[in-house]
């Protein structure tokens, strides 16, 4: 190729970075806004963080495309072809991400300022954060195509299981004791079980970011745990 050519070839792989990283920093912000509508039963931010999520949509749209004509035109091979492939795999789990966090805005809807207790929705708040912290870490890593920080943030989702365990276990007690907590505790396993999901599709991103550096899948099966605790060997 040509050094136009090549140069041409790098701005659109640059592009299509620059995307996946505009996609992160949205689906970041509507998590966020997501559990801090459920916090403090912000009907308004609940539905302006629904209405956002659209744009995660357009934005995956936008880099399926993208993608689709760099492979036609350029035929790319080795780790290019790999990164086309990562970036298109990332921007589906970022997707689903806003997916997650729109699941937990139309339930604040649901729940429509029926939250008795700010106390239950502690852990929630506390399973988001370390679900951030480690979507961020990730896209990071991706930024930087550090497949070694990819496999230390793909441990970290054990602590994200843990917790929603945790949560899990407390929320049914609480509507064992009182059967008027079951409404509530009900909307706010839903979230968990959402903020959860969150955690492991950065641990997707993770495995993905490992392949398109290495070249080589992370074997290993990482444990997947149901409510009760016990591993579940069948979840995907």
């Amino acid at each position: 190729m040509s050094e136009h050519t090549v140069s041409a070839y790098d701005q659109e792989l640059t592009e299509i970075a620059g995307k996946i990283a505009e996609m992160g920093g949205l689906a970041e912000s509507i998590v966020s806004n997501a559990v801090s509508a459920l916090i403090t039963q912000d009907l308004v931010l609940a539905q302006s963080t629904i209405d956002r999520d659209q744009r995660l949509d357009d934005l995956l749209h936008e880099i399926e495309m993208r993608n689709v004509q760099v492979i036609a035109r350029r035929q790319p091979m080795g780790q290019d072809l790999r990164e086309i492939m990562a970036a298109t795999r990332i921007a589906n789990d970022l997707e689903r991400v806003g997916d997650m966090a729109k699941n937990v805005a139309k339930r604040v809807i649901a729940i429509d300022s029926d939250l008795k207790s700010k106390k239950l929705a502690i852990g929630v708040e506390h399973m988001t954060e370390l679900a951030l912290n480690q979507l961020k870490a990730v896209l990071d890593a991706f930024t930087r195509k550090d497949a070694e920080a990819a496999v230390r943030i793909r441990g970290q989702d054990a602590e994200i299981d843990a917790i929603y365990t945790s949560l899990f276990r407390e929320l049914l007690t609480y509507m064992m004791e009182d059967p008027r907590n079951i409404t509530q505790c009900a909307h706010l396993l839903f979230c968990a079980k959402n903020i959860e999901r969150i955690g492991d599709h950065a641990t997707n991103i993770a495995e993905n970011v490992f392949y398109m550096v290495k070249g080589d899948h992370l074997l290993d099966d990482r444990p997947r745990m149901d409510e009760t605790g016990v591993e579940d060997k069948e979840s995907v």
